[in-house]
């Protein structure tokens, strides 16, 4: 038992942090055996051809949807990639949302624009900013560019969708690079869907470009490489645990609330329905996953949204603390917007797992879980150089911190190799898992403070805008720039 003389306060919170701890360790543990058994039943994922689907008539085309601010570095190779897809039929349409650089120009310049009649395809009850400007391609008749004014990523994605002409649209960032069978890779279970039953959305896993060539727009698995900055590598872990474990068992039971704004496909009629991406939120993408969740539960209806391992897209991660810290206080504060927004199906039995188990574990693990966090870490420190915990307490404090976050977290690249095997040189495989094993010791506990910054910040009622990345570039042509090669 701890000593007599520790403070009443930090004993309950200390043994409220371990509970807390553990309770979070067997669900994620849970959810790492269902991913674990979906992978290893569907194993040979990334090696299936999907030749059928490309000349099948049952595959229904599709719109691209490229929201780009200030994207002049990469808007170039992310299309060029997209022009490049293995799929029937689709088209792409890279919303410029008021960008201040020269992402307009590059595009017209290098893809041979001219200026057309505006046409609205599709209605909502959603405005958007004006849009000064459509340009269609010479080169490319299914390419179009939307220039308007800036209003956000979700007031460009509302323009795109209504200015697109097909039933499905592809949500994308502009720095994306995707395998070229992603878009049949993600559209498999919309297309392959058993009589009665309805897909509306479907998302894929995004990985890490960093350390990667990116040459004419595309990325081949053979060509995947290890960043050698650990912060990028820290990312990549995370985003394997966040992806593989947390995304595949949440989507086994219908209760996935988020699909990667970075790639995901959805039914157009349905978004609409639901009222279009919403303007001035930051986590548009999550908030409108709960708004689906919510119309399939209100209209009894058994649609599903569904998550794809393999259809890797690769995006830039921030190489920064300061770029990355921006980034996860703008997540962190999406987050609290879709959760605050919805509140009312928060532990509703009215929306069954969604509002009984999904939305809580989003409240309880993902936002208000740091603030348990960083009580654990205080009084881990300061029992060990007061004295005033045995060391025993101590000891089982620090052990449920190492396990929910590092050993967690190697579990995860283990499943990966297991897998997917993205990475194919032992050299990476072994820094990932040794960088996996320090993630308690500096990654999370600055996480965790960031992620309370955000916190407090959507607290305080602090605006928020798009939120500029400062990006280097991932492709050939980028790096050569940078080295003067």
């Amino acid at each position: 038992m701890p000593d007599k003389g520790l403070p009443l306060a930090a004993e309950i919170g200390g043994w409220v942090v371990v509970i807390y701890v553990f309770a979070v360790m067997a669900f994620y543990m849970f959810l790492f055996l269902v991913a674990f058994r979906k992978l290893r039943r569907e194993a040979d994922i990334h090696t299936v051809h999907y030749g059928e689907l490309l000349h099948s008539a049952f595959s229904p085309p599709l719109s691209i949807l490229v929201p780009a601010y200030n994207e002049e570095k990469n808007i170039v190779d992310s299309v060029r990639s997209l022009l490049g897809m293995n799929y029937p039929l689709y088209e792409v349409i890279v919303i410029n949302d008021g960008s201040k650089d020269g992402t307009k120009d590059r595009m017209i310049e290098e893809f041979d624009m001219y200026e057309v009649k505006h046409q609205v395809l599709w209605t909502s009850r959603k405005e958007t900013k004006p849009v000064r400007g459509v340009y269609r391609s010479r080169k490319h008749p299914g390419l179009v560019v939307l220039d308007k004014e800036n209003g956000g990523k979700a007031d460009a994605l509302n323009a795109g969708i209504h200015y697109s002409q097909y039933p499905y649209f592809v949500s994308l960032d502009g720095d994306t690079v995707l395998d070229a069978d992603a878009f049949l890779k993600i559209m498999k279970p919309i297309v392959e869907a058993k009589p009665g039953e309805e897909i509306i959305a479907s998302g894929g896993s995004v990985g890490i470009a960093n350390g990667s060539i990116v040459d004419r727009g595309h990325l081949a698995r053979g060509d995947v490489r290890l960043s050698g900055r650990p912060i990028v590598i820290m990312q990549v872990i995370e985003y394997m645990r966040g992806f593989l474990i947390g995304r595949i068992g949440l989507s086994r039971f219908n209760m996935l609330l988020i699909v990667s704004g970075a790639f995901g496909v959805f039914r157009k009629d349905w978004v609409l329905e639901a009222g279009g991406y919403e303007v001035g939120t930051i986590g548009e993408d999550m908030e409108l996953v709960v708004r689906l969740h919510r119309l399939i539960r209100e209209k009894g209806s058994k649609a599903k949204i569904a998550y794809i391992p393999d259809p890797v897209c690769w995006t830039e991660a921030p190489e920064t603390m300061k770029v990355l810290k921006r980034q996860r206080v703008r997540w962190q504060r999406g987050l609290f917007e879709s959760l605050w927004k919805h509140r009312r199906m928060v532990l509703n039995p009215r929306y069954g797992k969604i509002g009984l188990v999904a939305m809580p574990y989003f409240l309880f693990v993902e936002l208000l879980g740091p603030i348990l966090e960083l009580i654990g870490y205080a009084i881990a420190v300061w029992g060990l150089f007061t004295g005033h915990t045995q060391l025993y307490f101590s000891f089982l404090l620090f052990l449920s911190m190492l396990l929910y976050g590092s050993f967690l977290s190697m579990g995860a690249v283990l499943l990966e190799e297991w897998t997917l095997s993205k990475y194919n040189r032992v050299s990476d495989v072994t820094r990932l898992f040794f960088w996996a094993l320090s993630e308690t010791f500096w990654y999370r506990p600055i996480q965790t403070v960031w992620r309370l910054n955000g916190l407090f910040k959507s607290l305080r009622g602090k605006r928020h805008e798009w939120g500029e990345m400062t990006r280097k570039g991932i492709s050939v042509e980028s790096q050569r720039k940078r080295t003067g090669g």
